[in-house]
């Protein structure tokens, strides 16, 4: 698996870049922080050796200047959203983000709560804040955002927030989700700044689109990809082009409200800093990029795998028609093809010649494994064994967990448990492995060998169980599922 990108690099010149800002501002920079401070998984995939911790490990470079703002929208407490990937809502998601940076040595400093009209979800949630010893404050409502621009520099819009104490120069602006209201408090922070005599200024941090990269660049056509759900356009920057004459690229939503922000801006300083979108960005991960041929093929995979996504979501009614027409016109943007994905097709073909659901793995040497449903296993149970067998240098033929162990597994979860489908899931099948570890040097070997199915792809001609879904994650194995309906799921394990 080759790199493309440098990530010690980018460390060194994107800490430059926040510092330069901070400088040119004088006293305080809000930094507004879009996408994930770490865990940016999305990232490293597009851009093979950026590391996912690498927004948080060059926060941590400048760990002496800067602290942490942590937003939320009283609306995601009240509705008690969940962050997705995680699978936790937005207010538990607040502390453990807190606890990941305090425990990585960055001060987070408080947290603020957007979009407040006195909804008591919030009003409990601040108090357990409190509790805790978190700093906690209150921004409201304001009628007419962001269009009323009148009302929002005035004492009756961004003066009516609760001034955010801060004592660095450096205050990140994050939060568990978008929607969160992270710009609005940026903003109020400089009005309210402003009025105290304190030189602040704001910019926004954000790794995509890559405005230094084209528009139809496929890193930045899987970003649009990623945000299918959204609704995000990349753009060229018609402020830049005007002001400069130069081509970068922006996304839609920053392009729209930027004659708005011109606006704010006019309201709290007389004037503007920034003369475009792209301006207020200080993202140098397009400087970073070595082996473009390299980024361009891992991002072509990433469309197809959102592809896939959308696919699976859109059959589980969680997604729209709309968002998988979006991604097929990006994948002819990108001149790619579900084929183009080598593990779907080895998958397909056997599959096909096996006549029962069945799956294919692409390991780091380009080796691609197989495997199928059983009577015993589930095809992504098998799949498992399979690999590791291979890695381990132990043959196909071998068994590494006898039909006469896993029967009684099966009795279990049938007769007692009252499950419909027998076949092993990949969570038990390792746990199976780990026993026999042991006493069987096989199995042995086959278990080390987990930490090399990182990075490896994974394709599936059924849907999978959740359980499978979750081992294969922790395995930091890129998965994508044929779009089988849930009424076919018996097949699978």
């Amino acid at each position: 698996m080759k790199n493309g990108f440098d990530n010690e690099k980018y460390l060194r010149i994107q800490s430059e870049r926040i510092k330069e800002r901070i400088a040119h501002f004088g006293d305080k920079l809000y930094l507004e922080f879009g996408g994930k401070l770490f865990d940016d998984y999305h990232a490293s995939r597009v851009l093979p050796g950026f590391q996912p911790d690498s927004k948080l490990r060059m926060l941590m470079q400048l760990a002496d200047m800067a602290e942490i703002v942590i937003v939320i929208s009283a609306v995601d407490i009240e509705k008690n959203k969940i962050r997705g990937d995680l699978g936790i809502t937005y207010d538990k998601d607040v502390l453990r983000l807190r606890d990941e940076f305090q425990s990585r040595g960055l001060m987070v400093g408080s947290v603020v709560i957007t979009h407040y009209t006195g909804q008591e979800a919030v009003k409990s949630f601040r108090a357990k804040l409190k509790k805790m010893g978190v700093k906690a404050y209150y921004h409201y409502t304001i009628p007419g955002y962001p269009s009323n621009v009148a009302l929002i520099d005035s004492d009756e819009g961004y003066g009516r927030n609760d001034y955010v104490e801060t004592t660095r120069p450096l205050v990140v602006v994050t939060a568990p989700g978008p929607g969160s209201g992270k710009m609005a408090v940026c903003l109020s922070q400089l009005y309210q700044e402003y009025k105290k005599g304190v030189k602040a200024g704001y910019a926004k941090f954000e790794t995509f689109p890559i405005w230094n990269l084209p528009l139809k660049h496929p890193v930045n056509l899987a970003y649009e990809a990623a945000t299918a759900d959204l609704n995000d356009v990349n753009m060229i920057d018609p402020w830049h082009l005007e002001a400069y004459g130069k081509t970068t690229v922006n996304y839609n939503r920053d392009i729209e409200i930027f004659p708005v922000l011109d606006a704010i801006f006019k309201g709290i300083y007389g004037e503007n800093p920034y003369k475009s979108p792209t301006d207020m960005g200080v993202n140098m991960a397009g400087f970073c990029i070595y082996d473009d041929e390299v980024c361009c093929g891992a991002s072509r995979q990433e469309i197809i795998r959102r592809y896939y996504n959308s696919l699976n979501r859109f059959v589980e009614g969680d997604a729209g028609e709309e968002e998988v027409s979006k991604i097929k016109l990006l994948m002819q943007q990108a001149k790619i093809t579900s084929d183009d994905r080598a593990v779907t097709v080895a998958a397909k073909e056997r599959a096909a010649r096996a006549k029962v659901p069945s799956a294919a793995i692409e390991l780091a040497d380009g080796t691609i494994i197989t495997s199928k449903t059983s009577d015993l296993l589930g095809t992504s149970a098998a799949l498992l064994l399979n690999a590791t067998k291979y890695l381990a240098g132990i043959g196909h033929e071998v068994k590494l967990i006898p039909k006469e162990m896993i029967e009684p597994i099966q009795k279990l979860k049938v007769n007692y448990l009252s499950g419909n489908n027998p076949r092993l899931h990949t969570d038990e099948v390792l746990v199976a492995l780990a026993m026999f570890s042991r006493s069987d040097d096989n199995c042995r070997l086959a278990l080390e060998q987990l930490p090399n199915l990182r990075g490896c792809q994974v394709h599936t001609t059924v849907m999978l169980s959740e359980v499978d879904r979750k081992i294969f994650k922790k395995l930091g194995v890129d998965l994508t599922c044929e779009p089988v309906s849930k009424k076919q799921k018996s097949l699978i394990g």
